[in-house]
């Protein structure tokens, strides 16, 4: 897993999620997640539906919802601390599906290793005003997260093309940058400006 990691945001985008998540294709996104926070769950699951379609060539990724993910076929989750547990979502998903899970501190990463996570989130790095509730960990908690667990780390909050290139050196394998990218015009641009930083 490296570069940019698309999430999708219908209350940032200017272009809707269909056309953004066409557009992160377009660019070459090879992880593109899917989330959602204040739909219903038949809304949420004809959306889904239509961006996995909209995702072909990419993986799929949906957030938080394990049954959505399900019942799409969506490649995996990202499940959050307040969401199930890693290990008994695997036993739900089973063994071929991708669980990402995000921590906020060395202990979290060491149980989702444990646990069988294939990928951990870290964030909020910088301040941000897509998750005015995240708390502020700053590129240090990915230096010390990366000395301890073997897991790719997809870091995210605040990212911008002024610090993209400090958060890859401090041991991002990837990252994700919302409203950097789904509030301009044109989406495959500003993605392909932090993929050239992130070579």
């Amino acid at each position: 897993m490296q570069g940019f990691y698309f999430i999708t945001d219908d209350a940032l985008s200017v272009n809707g999620s269909i056309s953004d998540v066409k557009a992160a294709v377009k660019a070459g996104v090879k992880f593109i997640q899917y989330r959602s926070k204040n739909q219903s769950v038949r809304n949420m699951y004809r959306q889904a539906r239509e961006l996995k379609q909209t995702a072909k060539g990419s993986i799929f990724i949906v957030n938080d919802r394990i049954d959505i993910a399900l019942a799409v076929g969506a490649d995996g989750v990202h499940l959050g601390q307040d969401d199930m547990p890693c290990d008994l979502a695997r036993k739900i998903l089973g063994p071929d599906k991708i669980i990402g899970i995000s921590i906020h501190n060395k202990e979290q990463a060491l149980l989702a290793l444990k646990q069988g996570a294939n990928y951990i989130g870290i964030g909020a790095i910088f301040p941000t005003n897509t998750k005015s509730d995240a708390d502020v960990l700053g590129l240090e908690m990915i230096e010390q997260v990366a000395k301890i667990v073997s897991l790719p780390i997809v870091a995210i909050g605040g990212i911008n093309l002024g610090n993209v290139k400090q958060v890859k050196a401090a041991g991002a394998d990837a990252v994700c940058a919302i409203s950097s990218v789904v509030t301009k015009q044109d989406v495959a641009m500003e993605i392909s400006k932090f993929q050239e930083l992130l070579k």
